[in-house]
């Protein structure tokens, strides 16, 4: 008999039990197993390499320096793996490694194909004789490609922290100059922070620390009457608030 009465209770408790909330429950469990299989399989496939790989790396931007060897050695271990799964941030930092790229832009292109777009330095000088210097003063170290032939560049001298205040000094005095038929061959800011220029016709210019643009203009104004001379100048000293003094070269002289 009691084990009549423990059915009856258990059936009434049965009769209790809200069963659209249980089917809702359980199908709303179901739902989640859908969804966390799906994105199990959907996280496996876009990291798939083999199943979405990037078939190709198209290059954009005018190269002249950078070969497609160092590109490709560059971004070989990045490439390896799929369209979704490669960060196009380390692409660009991969690519901006390399000493001739100034700048680098990755996108992804659907379904399999990543677009570089490569600015590469644009160099205006020497920098300390081993290294260069951009447009943007930027100070970098690169190795000429043998088949390239770069044109004729200024020497820039100083401590590296200075580039960009020198290429703009260099700026200003290039223009200057050039406007009164000289070429400025060398730019240096030596440890004490003066300033010498060399002409390219062989003439050093000492400036000092101050008025480096006056004391130039000064030396353009006075080299008619120096020229009169008929003697070859080796260097003038503009380092005095007024007047200066001019070296001339003794041994061309003796060479006449």
């Amino acid at each position: 008999m009691k084990w009549r009465e423990s059915y009856q209770r258990y059936k009434e408790k049965m009769l209790d039990v809200n069963w659209y909330l249980v089917g809702g429950l359980f199908f709303l469990l179901l739902v989640i197993l859908g969804f966390t299989y799906t994105g199990w399989k959907l996280t496996k496939l876009v990291n798939d390499a083999e199943q979405l790989p990037i078939d190709a790396v198209v290059v954009k931007g005018d190269r002249h320096y950078l070969t497609d060897g160092e590109i490709q050695s560059a971004l070989k271990n990045l490439l390896s793996r799929s369209f979704f799964s490669a960060n196009v941030t380390q692409v660009q930092k991969a690519l901006e490694g390399l000493p001739w790229v100034y700048r680098a832009s990755v996108k992804r292109e659907w379904p399999s194909k990543l677009k570089v777009y490569i600015q590469e330095q644009q160099v205006v000088a020497h920098w300390n004789g081993e290294q260069w210097i951009n447009q943007q003063g930027d100070v970098f170290q690169a190795i000429v490609p043998k088949h390239i032939k770069m044109a004729p560049l200024p020497y820039l001298y100083g401590p590296n922290e200075e580039a960009k205040d020198m290429l703009k000094t260099y700026q200003q005095l290039r223009q200057l100059l050039a406007i009164n038929g000289f070429d400025l061959e060398r730019l240096t800011l030596t440890p004490r922070r003066a300033w010498q220029v060399m002409l390219a016709n062989g003439i050093e210019l000492h400036l000092g620390r101050e008025d480096k643009i006056r004391r130039v203009q000064r030396f353009i104004d006075v080299y008619p009457t120096l020229k009169r001379e008929n003697k070859p100048i080796a260097n003038v000293d503009l380092r005095y608030d007024t007047g200066l003094a001019v070296g001339w070269d003794k041994r061309q002289s003796e060479n006449r």
